[in-house]
């Protein structure tokens, strides 16, 4: 059985950022492997700008950003797999995966970066009346339609959901001539970006009606039109309230799901929040080197962010392959613990090893609404550190906190609490 020291699932941007920074230090020995059939993920089919700002400076269109990436590996001789799909991973990190050249085979791995992306929530979640007509897409299968195929989904088009992909395609499907005419939205604030709000809908003066949903789809074949009716705070539809909208193509743009089947499997624990793996300071998950990033772990923004998380990832398996402690070492190991409450959905990591730190923690998280003229609180057990005022919080942004290594050498501490507070 052959053997990989670090063996990365998942070619997307995640992926290829984790394995140049294994690499980079200090493994020689790891594969990446993806299912489809070139690298890059997801951003492949992402055509319009905007990628690369924080990372580079400029903006990139999303195959650019990727190739970044994709050409850095190919310099650095990092080996991977395309077309092969990763069937199974047991307790002891062996990984069965299947392709057409090999056929089933088996490998071996001293460690493992899960960086599997995220998938599309689709109708079937929704319970929707209706039939199942054609001409219902999830935005991003439009998107791979459009950008890559080549083909127009339809030409009168509502849109249901203001995730990113979904604001991404309003514009998309504007440019290419079709009528967009309404996006729907059933909370009362949107999920995507507010440039992409702006550039997107407001630039092409598409209305966007939140605290709206769909509640049933006309046409027995092929999509004829819909149903939109405001919702209550309940997310109920109110009686009265109803529009009908004539329309051949119906895109959802309802949520992301991060790929956690195989973290599953072995026993990955998975919080409930945010659908991918509990992991501490080094992106480690419960599982002693197995490590998570980008999307698989918590659905991001930014791509930028993907990249420089999936760098932590590659870096922390390759001290954890070339520094491997012992049992004793392990149990040794004291962990603080972080919580999110008042508005705060999630943090990432959830806990903490303060040896593994060098200057500063970078945490990440969501709020689960919109506040404004607000205070982000930090409270290390129970005692208030950091007080910072914000604008505006909204649940499209993922917004991001460094921790000072100073702050959490406070000796005995346990806990830190993220809050958002009035004062």
């Amino acid at each position: 059985m052959k053997s990989y020291d670090i063996v990365i699932i998942g070619g997307g941007p995640a992926g290829l950022a984790a394995a140049i920074s294994a690499r980079e230090n200090g493994i020689e020995n790891l594969l990446i492997i993806e299912r489809d059939e070139v690298l890059g993920g997801i951003l492949n089919q992402c055509i319009h700008n905007g990628f690369g700002l924080h990372r580079f400076g400029e903006e990139l269109t999303g195959p650019e950003y990727a190739y970044r990436f994709i050409e850095k590996v190919i310099d650095l001789k990092i080996e991977y797999k395309l077309n092969t799909m990763v069937l199974n991973i047991d307790a002891d990190k062996n990984i069965t995966y299947i392709n057409k050249e090999e056929g089933f085979i088996q490998i071996k791995s001293k460690s493992i970066i899960l960086a599997m992306g995220c998938r599309e929530r689709a109708r079937g979640a929704l319970n929707i009346a209706g039939y199942r007509p054609a001409g219902i897409f999830s935005a991003g299968a439009a998107q791979h339609l459009v950008n890559i195929e080549g083909y127009m989904p339809g030409k009168e088009v509502v849109i249901l959901g203001s995730g990113d992909i979904g604001l991404i395609m309003a514009r998309r499907m504007t440019f290419e001539g079709a009528n967009v005419k309404v996006v729907a939205e059933i909370l009362p604030f949107s999920g995507g970006l507010k440039r992409n709000i702006v550039q997107c809908l407001d630039d092409f003066n598409i209305p966007l009606k939140l605290s709206h949903t769909v509640i049933d789809i006309k046409g027995k074949y092929r999509i004829e039109g819909v149903i939109i009716a405001k919702v209550d705070e309940n997310m109920k539809p109110i009686k009265g309230t109803e529009e009908y909208y004539s329309c051949d193509t119906l895109l959802l743009s309802v949520g992301l799901i991060p790929e956690n089947e195989l973290s599953k499997e072995i026993g990955i624990e998975i919080n409930p929040i945010t659908s991918g793996p509990i992991v501490n300071e080094s992106l480690e998950t419960n599982i002693e080197g197995i490590f998570s990033c980008g999307n698989a772990l918590h659905v991001h923004d930014l791509v930028d962010f993907v990249s420089e998380e999936a760098e932590t990832a590659g870096k922390s398996a390759a001290i954890y392959i070339l520094n491997k402690k012992t049992k004793k070492e392990k149990e040794k190991e004291e962990y603080i613990y972080l919580k999110a409450s008042n508005g705060i959905r999630y943090t990432v990591p959830s806990i903490v090893n303060i040896e593994n730190i060098d200057k500063e923690l970078t945490v990440r998280f969501r709020v689960g609404g919109v506040f404004t003229n607000k205070f982000l609180n930090v409270y290390f057990d129970g005692a208030r550190l950091i007080h910072k005022k914000h604008l505006i919080f909204a649940p499209g942004e993922m917004e991001t906190l460094k921790l000072n290594k100073d702050m959490l050498l406070k000796e005995g501490l346990k806990n830190i609490e993220f809050k958002i507070e009035d004062n």
